[in-house]
């Protein structure tokens, strides 16, 4: 199977989009060899991950700081997947070569207007990247969700417009997340306490991995 370098990006902050790369790598790295890489210049998953100390049981963190493709090209030779958080921007070279390496993108998304409407430039952006990298595969994720909240079912049924597909499985608003972070480790190193969270991750995994 081909390694896979998966970005997680999107132009908004707040939308989870670290808390989503760093659980989503925790989870890879069970089924592969897995780094984490940070583009994000706040360094939020670089600091998430030194909270936890050597026994967080937390992939690696390499820094983007320099060429990019070198960078990403020496990774994705080692590794089963390279997860790369993003700077929450559409500009730069840096950005453009991450869309131009990547297998796949995600895009979280809070169940808001204000941050349906943020997201259609990123779908604009995934669409000019699939020019240059015609096998790039993005997917909107949604976060925070409620099952009893309408807001939650009705976006749904809106980011359902957009060019880029919704994944069925998203991010609940659970505890476990923002507990995990505090303690410097993803929802699976929580124990019981992550159970639920842990679930809404691995069935992510396996709709972006089985999606392919």
């Amino acid at each position: 199977m081909t390694n896979r370098i998966i970005a997680v990006i999107n132009q908004k902050g707040g939308t989870g989009k670290t808390t989503l790369a760093l659980n989503l790598a925790a989870g890879l790295s069970k089924r592969g060899a897995v780094h984490l890489v940070d583009a994000d210049p706040q360094r939020s998953i670089t600091q998430w991950v030194s909270m936890g100390g050597g026994n967080s049981g937390l992939p690696g963190v390499a820094q983007l700081i320099g060429n990019p493709t070198t960078i990403l090209g020496k990774l994705l030779r080692s590794h089963r997947y390279v997860v790369v958080d993003c700077a929450p921007t559409l500009q730069g070279e840096t950005i453009a070569t991450i869309m131009r390496m990547a297998h796949i993108v995600l895009i979280p998304v809070l169940p808001s207007p204000i941050d349906l409407w943020a997201s259609v430039d990123m779908a604009v952006a995934v669409n000019e990247s699939n020019k240059h990298n015609p096998s790039l595969s993005a997917y909107l994720v949604l976060n925070q969700l409620e099952t009893r909240n309408a807001l939650s079912r009705d976006m749904r049924e809106a980011v359902a417009e957009f060019d880029v597909p919704v994944l069925a499985a998203g991010m609940q608003r659970r505890a476990a997340y923002r507990s995990a972070a505090v303690e410097g480790q993803s929802v699976y190193g929580i124990g019981k306490r992550g159970l639920q969270a842990v679930a809404d991750i691995e069935a992510i995994i396996e709709e972006v991995l089985n999606a392919r």
